[in-house]
């Protein structure tokens, strides 16, 4: 939908748990490679990926994927670099200080939120001809891959990663709690007015807070944002992208209308309906129905909501890992789609892998990138469902027979039953657009003044438009 990554986040801290290795039977063999890629004799090569997270975790993947990679050519070395941070705009921020440097690597693990600020700097390259030239190869990956998840992945009409994991923002719930309280469990078709009587309810209950939430972007107070068919930009999209869709996605009517990527135009942050957003959420404080809530990664909000101090909150596939590891029973939460307002619409954010510009070995990058989306890769380098996979054949009732939920397929569903889900607005000024956010937020809970801090913030945001 990375670390620190708050722990188990995948737009957090990434935590690998004991899984089993790379099963190499189910990689592919793959051919095609150069610039240093071919088997035989000659001198070794390092190929280098840059990943959100701690150096633990990082070599962790090293280590379970290399067996792999030594499959595609033995003198290959396989290195995988963290860099910590809060959160992705920090993440990318790094990126950018250590590109200055001159120490470019090969890969880089990217999730939405930096997407478009690498390919409008030029940082990545566009994948088509790649695509177009392997694409009997990748028809299998493509049709099991959501169209909406791919379009997220585009720029002005170019494919820049293959995506291997998303998280939609839909909201998990206490059972125990909701039990006590005599609330009634969400279902799929559950309104704002079913949350907020629920709320109400655990409301009740000692040392409970009904609903809590973070300071970001990704299901923050953004998810009742897009419930209420409002965003923070124009929403558009670039032309292009039939290179693609006719040949990827031919007769899925999923993908009709698509087009070369989302294009985010003028600020809309202090629309009515986006501060009307706001503005309930000042309604939940103020009625006791949820605290002030934290800035940043949703570690803490995890730690919290398995300690039953909290009814209910946002969260993706990831937290099915999460709550698990924290000590959580399977059966003791659940999730269910994000209340209906006036739609039902969800955001996403989804992660795959890019290709520096400044690699000397972009067709042996290319090699792994495709090795990396492999359904064999997918759980050596995201163990103990700690994120959504991208691939439709991956979400069994086998996978979450451990973790939960319940209904984990709500997780796929959001993007399959929900058409207008979309992913959040992430343009090439993410970073400033993000720090505005999380500074007007913080403005409009204590002031109480939803209004006046989204005027600041589309004041900022015409600024960085421009």
């Amino acid at each position: 939908m990375s670390q620190p990554r708050p722990a188990l986040d995948r737009r957090t801290l990434l935590k690998l748990g004991g899984a089993a290795g790379l099963a190499l039977a189910g990689v592919p063999a793959v051919s095609g490679c150069s610039g240093g890629s071919s088997s035989g004799g000659g001198s070794s090569t390092t190929l280098k990926m840059l990943y959100f997270g701690d150096q633990k975790s990082a070599d962790t993947i090293r280590d379970r994927i290399s067996p792999a990679v030594k499959a595609l050519d033995s003198r290959i070395t396989f290195e995988v670099t963290a860099i910590n941070g809060t959160d992705w705009n920090d993440f990318i921020a790094k990126v950018l200080t250590q590109m200055a440097a001159g120490t470019p690597p090969d890969i880089i693990s990217v999730a939405t939120e930096g997407l478009q600020l690498m390919a409008q700097k030029e940082l990545a390259i566009p994948l088509d001809e790649y695509v177009t030239r392997d694409m009997s190869n990748l028809k299998e990956y493509f049709d099991d891959v959501h169209p909406s998840l791919i379009e997220s992945t585009m720029y002005d009409g170019h494919l820049y990663t293959l995506p291997d994991g998303f998280n939609a923002g839909n909201m998990y719930y206490n059972t125990d709690l909701f039990q006590k309280a005599g609330a009634d469990e969400p279902t799929a078709a559950w309104t704002l007015d079913n949350f907020h009587n629920a709320a109400v309810k655990v409301a009740k209950l000692p040392d409970v807070n009904a609903f809590n939430w973070v300071v970001r972007l990704w299901g923050s107070w953004t998810s009742f944002m897009y419930a209420n068919n409002a965003n923070l930009l124009e929403e558009g999209h670039y032309p292009g992208g039939d290179w693609l869709w006719k040949s990827a996605y031919a007769g899925n009517p999923a993908a009709e209308g698509r087009g070369g990527g989302w294009k985010w135009g003028q600020p809309t942050a202090n629309s009515p309906a986006t501060v009307e957003a706001l503005e309930y959420m000042i309604e939940l404080k103020k009625a006791s129905l949820s605290p002030s809530p934290d800035v940043g990664g949703g570690g803490t909000l995890q730690g919290l909501f398995s300690s039953n101090r909290i009814g209910m909150a946002i969260g993706g596939g990831f937290w099915a890992g999460g709550l698990k590891n924290a000590g959580m029973a399977k059966g003791a939460f659940d999730v269910q789609m994000f209340p209906k307002w006036k739609s039902q619409r969800h955001l996403f954010g989804a992660g795959g892998y890019a290709i520096f510009k400044s690699s000397s070995k972009k067709d042996l990058a290319w090699e792994l990138v495709k090795l990396l989306v492999q359904p064999s890769s997918f759980d050596a380098i995201w163990p103990g469902n700690v994120t959504t996979p991208v691939r439709k054949s991956l979400m069994t009732a086998d996978r979450y027979k451990t973790t939960g939920p319940k209904h984990w397929s709500v997780f796929y569903d959001t993007l399959t039953k929900h058409p207008d889900t979309a992913p959040i607005p992430a343009p090439p000024y993410y970073n400033a657009l993000a720090t505005s956010l999380n500074q007007r937020t913080t403005e409009a809970i204590s002031s109480g003044n939803a209004k006046q801090a989204l005027d600041g913030m589309q004041s900022d945001l015409e600024k960085l438009a421009r």
